[in-house]
C-alpha cells in the first residue's frame, strides 16, 4: 500500500491509501477520487517528504531543516522553491483570468484577442477540450506561499 498526500484544485490537502501508483491513476482518471472538503474530482499528488525507517517498525518523518533532510526530501524542498519562483514569474508577466482560462485561451488561439500570457483555472474536462482543439497550454503545480 502507498500513502499519498493529495491536493485538489482549490488547494485542499488530504491523504489517500492506494494499492500501487497505477491504482491512484486509475481512480483519478475515472473520477472516483474526490476532495473531502469540496467534492471536486480535480485531484493531484502533492509533494511530500518521505518517511525514513529508524530501526525495526518505527518510521520518522524527514526533519523540516533542509540542511538535515534526507536527500530526497531536500530535492523536494528545492523543487518547491523552484515552483514558487515559476509562480512569481507567471504572476509578474501574465494576466490572471481566473476560471475564464479556457475561454480566454480560445480567444487568443483563434485570433479574437491579442496573443499574451495568461493564467487561471480550468476543469480537467475543459483542459481535454482545449487539447482536442489543438490549443497549447501548460499546467504547473501552484505552490502556496505557506506550503
Amino acid at each position: 500500500m502507498i500513502l499519498y498526500r493529495l491536493r485538489c484544485n482549490d488547494d485542499h490537502e488530504f491523504e489517500g491509501w492506494f494499492r500501487n501508483a497505477d491504482a491512484f491513476e486509475t481512480q483519478r482518471e475515472s473520477g472516483m477520487l474526490a476532495c473531502p472538503a469540496c467534492g471536486t474530482a480535480d485531484v493531484t499528488k502533492a509533494l511530500m517528504a518521505p518517511s525514513i525507517a529508524k530501526g525495526r517498525g518505527v518510521a520518522i518523518s524527514a526533519p523540516s531543516d533542509v540542511q538535515a533532510m534526507h536527500p530526497a526530501a531536500q530535492k523536494a524542498a528545492e523543487l518547491k522553491d523552484k515552483l514558487r519562483a515559476v509562480r512569481q514569474m507567471v504572476e509578474q508577466n501574465c494576466d490572471y483570468v481566473g476560471d475564464r482560462f479556457a475561454e480566454e485561451a480560445r480567444k487568443i488561439h483563434y485570433g479574437e484577442a491579442d496573443a499574451h500570457g495568461i493564467y487561471g483555472e480550468t476543469t480537467s474536462e475543459e483542459s481535454e477540450r482545449l487539447k482536442d482543439e489543438g490549443i497549447e497550454f501548460g499546467s504547473v503545480p501552484w505552490i502556496r506561499d505557506d506550503a
